[in-house]
C-alpha cells in the first residue's frame, strides 16, 4: 500500500480508538494538501475559496493550471474531481478520482468520491466496489458502510 510515514497513519485508521483514527485522518489530509509545500496548499485553498464563492470557472482554471504544471499533485486532482462532482460532471469526476488513486492508492477521499460519482450515474456495482475499497483503508467510515447498503438495495 503506502510506504514511509503513511504506513503508521494507515495502520492508525484501523485502530479501535476513535481519537487515533481522527488524528490519522487529519494527518493524511494534511500530507495530501501539503504534498507540494505551503505554496501548493495555498493554491488548493484559493481554489476552494473560488468554489465556495460560486466562482466555478476561476476554480476550474486554477485547478487545471495546477495539475498541468504538477501532474503528480494528487490532491489537486482530487479537488478537480470535487469540482466536477459539484457540477454533476460525474464521468469527469471519475476520471480525476482514478488519477488520484493511481498516484495515491490509499486516498480514501478519492475512493469515496469514485463511489459517489458511480452512484450518481446509477452504476451501483461500481459504486459498491469503490466504497468497499475505501472501507479497506478506513474500516470505521460508517458513511461508506451506509452507502454500500443503499447501493445494494438499488440492485435488488
Amino acid at each position: 500500500m503506502a510506504t514511509g510515514p503513511a504506513d503508521r497513519l494507515l495502520a492508525d485508521l484501523k485502530s479501535s480508538d476513535e481519537s487515533v483514527r481522527e488524528r490519522a485522518t487529519a494527518a493524511l489530509w494534511h500530507q495530501w494538501f501539503h504534498q507540494k509545500g505551503v505554496h501548493g496548499a495555498q493554491q488548493l485553498l484559493s481554489a476552494q475559496t473560488f468554489l465556495d464563492a460560486g466562482q466555478i470557472e476561476r476554480c476550474e482554471d486554477l485547478l487545471k493550471d495546477i495539475v498541468q504544471a504538477q501532474p503528480d499533485f494528487a490532491e489537486a486532482w482530487n479537488r478537480l474531481a470535487v469540482l466536477h462532482f459539484v457540477r454533476k460532471d460525474y464521468w469527469q469526476a471519475i476520471a480525476c478520482c482514478q488519477k488520484v488513486v493511481e498516484l495515491v492508492p490509499y486516498h480514501f477521499g478519492a475512493l469515496h468520491g469514485l463511489g459517489l460519482s458511480h452512484r450518481a450515474l446509477g452504476n451501483y456495482t461500481a459504486a459498491i466496489q469503490s466504497f468497499r475499497h475505501a472501507l479497506e483503508v478506513q474500516p470505521y467510515a460508517l458513511i461508506n458502510q451506509r452507502l454500500i447498503l443503499e447501493c445494494t438495495a438499488k440492485l435488488e
